[in-house]
């Protein structure tokens, strides 16, 4: 398969999580109204579906480890489309909300196996570089999904939006069952053995490198999930927007990611992985600081109090795929498990920050840009400490 094909496959089987996240946003409102739900009530519908995910992160890569990368991805595209369906055919907010779980557990295979795949095929710097052409590719998706989905909402309602999400699981299912093939042959797995696979999870938790380090990770994509959980009120009642102008909040950070993605597969071969790394935690402080000047010195408006999101997700883009390079070569003997792993790591914190962080500040545009700052610092903080911590046990049994 060309690696360019092999890179678009990848990157859209990356985008079924987000797309189950960002598509629905602009109609939070319209789903209180069917239901007569709270706004927390509507906000749990996407707290659950990322901490349904982030446990089954836990699991997608130790599957694929054992019975392989594609079979247990064709299952998880099945179950996200059946899942996408009963959302759309919800008749209270309590169905909506289980349902989410549900769609969520089903969610995360793509970003989870997508990098397990890369890993399998590419090392040291073009690892990096199809890391960051899969991120280039994928952050298509924050950009349109909601607005296509504030379209949908206008026009058809929010049923449609899920309808639309079950059409695209469909659609990928028959793609990647096409054209995928396996980069894990039979040779190189492990058996599904849960004594052995607890004990390499224990040994991935033991390595205070890998857990500060994927920490460093996590923290570092917070802005992501603190703005996205808060975007409905920040586009509506902060900036004062209608629901068909989510744009204004998604494509200035999907515009600084694929940027910042192009750059960092462009230098992957010519720039070490840590240099990177420290590049782009200095860019995002960077839109960081402006955001917080900005918001504390003005009353939030666009285009000013959406131009900072350009550059902490170029900086972003820039430090993810070396990050993530440098964390799972920790474990290169299980990258799958290490994968999920990481993988869990990032989405516990995606689901707290989303869940709890950012209803206690969406109402503030101030209070969001000085929380995103905390986060990013306690992330270069994590980041650092894993770099100078000690490197992984020694291997026990293999999952």
């Amino acid at each position: 398969m060309p690696k360019h094909a092999l890179t678009i496959v990848l990157a859209l089987l990356t985008m079924v999580g987000p797309l189950g996240i960002d598509a629905y946003l602009p109609s939070f409102h319209a789903i209180g109204a069917t239901f007569d739900a709270s706004p927390l009530a509507v906000q749990q519908t996407l707290s659950l579906y990322i901490a349904g995910m982030s446990v089954m992160t836990l699991f997608y890569g130790t599957l694929s480890d054992s019975f392989g990368r594609r079979p247990v991805m064709l299952v998880s595209l099945v179950l996200f489309t059946l899942t996408s369906i009963l959302a759309a055919l919800s008749t209270s907010i309590g169905m909506l909300v289980a349902v989410r779980v549900l769609q969520g557990l089903c969610a995360g295979a793509g970003m989870v196996i997508a990098r397990a795949m890369v890993q399998d095929k590419f090392q040291g710097g073009e690892a990096q570089r199809m890391m960051a052409m899969i991120t280039m590719v994928f952050g298509v998706a924050p950009a349109l999904a909601p607005v296509l989905g504030g379209w949908l909402q206008a026009t058809l309602g929010w049923r449609s939006v899920f309808w639309a999400l079950a059409l695209f699981g469909a659609g990928l299912w028959a793609v990647s069952r096409r054209v995928l093939r396996e980069t894990l042959p039979p040779a190189g797995r492990t058996p599904f053995d849960l004594r052995s696979i607890a004990a390499n999870y224990r040994r991935s938790v033991s390595s205070p490198r890998f857990v500060l380090m994927s920490a460093g990770i996590g923290l570092a994509f917070c802005g992501l999930p603190l703005y996205v959980g808060s975007a409905a009120a920040y586009i509506m009642d902060i900036l004062h927007l209608p629901e068909t102008a989510f744009g204004w909040l998604f494509v200035p950070m999907v515009g600084g990611l694929m940027l910042g993605s192009a750059m960092a597969s462009r230098y992957a071969h010519r720039i070490p992985a840590e240099r990177m790394v420290r590049l782009g935690f200095l860019v995002m402080g960077f839109g960081v600081v402006l955001s917080v000047i900005y918001t504390s010195l003005f009353t939030a408006a666009v285009p000013y109090a959406v131009l900072p999101f350009v550059f902490y997700t170029f900086g972003l883009s820039l430090a993810s795929p070396s990050m993530t390079v440098i964390a799972l070569s920790i474990f290169p003997e299980m990258r799958g498990l290490a994968a999920s792993m990481q993988g869990f790591i990032q989405m516990a914190l995606f689901a707290l920050v989303s869940g709890l962080v950012a209803p206690m500040v969406f109402g503030s545009a101030a209070g969001l840009a000085w929380t995103h700052a905390l986060l990013l610092a306690a992330g270069l903080g994590f980041w650092e400490a894993g770099s100078r911590a000690r490197t992984a046990p020694a291997a026990g049994p293999r999952a």
